[in-house]
């Protein structure tokens, strides 16, 4: 991720506490007594949901963010003074994961405390019924390109609660191009068309979902939906499209 973020500037501070011949345990204990006491990065309590919390450059002003957006910041740092720090995907609450010469150590992104087995097998209790095998799985790293889009489907949430359907169209179309195979995206994209009345491309998402999934379990809601966008394009024989009237 370099370059993503311009914190340059803190790299430079942390590698000044750092000695020579600091090993990665040390590293980790001089950037965690940097980062989380010093700067004070922390979650944002208060309000969780703010978007804020998921916009970088809010959270290196602000210093206030989510697990994943933390974690983000966390990451970039870390890989500038050459510690192998990773993320990691868990269930509710993005973690990270340092190896070390005995192993490795999963931290919370929230507080830089690590996190035990017993504490990671509770936080994973609501979603897993078969935990041991499942805790392995869960803690692989996570590639660049997920990490991105469990930030982008953090936005969509917000902004689907929200009901602010623009901002909703445009992360929902990065996410169609960041994960070219979630057939589930186009859909969503389809429906974030059709609460903005870009009618035609609403419908070729949709269609495309159910040529694609046929029997998926939501098929009948979408074919209500694509029901719906016919009548709605059907005006005196021509088409709307975007709100304008045009031939089919």
């Amino acid at each position: 991720m370099q370059g993503v973020l311009a914190e340059d500037e803190l790299v430079l501070r942390v590698r000044r506490r750092m000695p020579e011949d600091a090993d990665i345990k040390q590293k980790i204990g001089v950037l965690n007594r940097f980062f989380f006491r010093e700067l004070g990065f922390t979650s944002n309590l208060n309000d969780y949901y703010d978007l804020d919390n998921s916009h970088l450059n809010m959270v290196l002003k602000r210093r206030r963010g989510i697990p994943i957006s933390l974690a983000v910041v966390y990451l970039e740092m870390s890989e500038q003074l050459g510690i192998p720090v990773r993320g990691v995907s868990f269930p509710a609450h993005f973690l990270l994961r340092v190896t070390t010469p005995d192993g490795d150590v999963m931290l919370d992104p929230t507080t830089g405390q690590s996190l035990s087995e017993s504490a990671m097998v509770e936080m994973l209790e609501p979603y897993v019924q078969s935990i041991g095998s499942a805790l392995r799985i869960l803690l692989q790293p996570a590639t660049r390109r997920e990490i991105i889009g469990r930030m982008l489907r953090n936005l969509k949430s917000i902004y689907l609660q929200t009901e602010r359907w623009q901002r909703l169209l445009a992360v929902q179309r990065r996410l169609v191009i960041l994960m070219p195979g979630s057939i589930g995206e186009v859909r969503d994209r389809g429906f974030a068309y059709a609460r903005l009345d870009y009618l035609r491309p609403a419908m070729e998402d949709l269609r495309r979902y159910l040529n694609d999934r046929p029997d998926a379990e939501d098929a009948t809601v979408v074919e209500t939906e694509l029901h719906e966008l016919r009548q709605r394009t059907q005006h005196n024989g021509e088409w709307v499209v975007s709100g304008l009237l045009k031939p089919h």
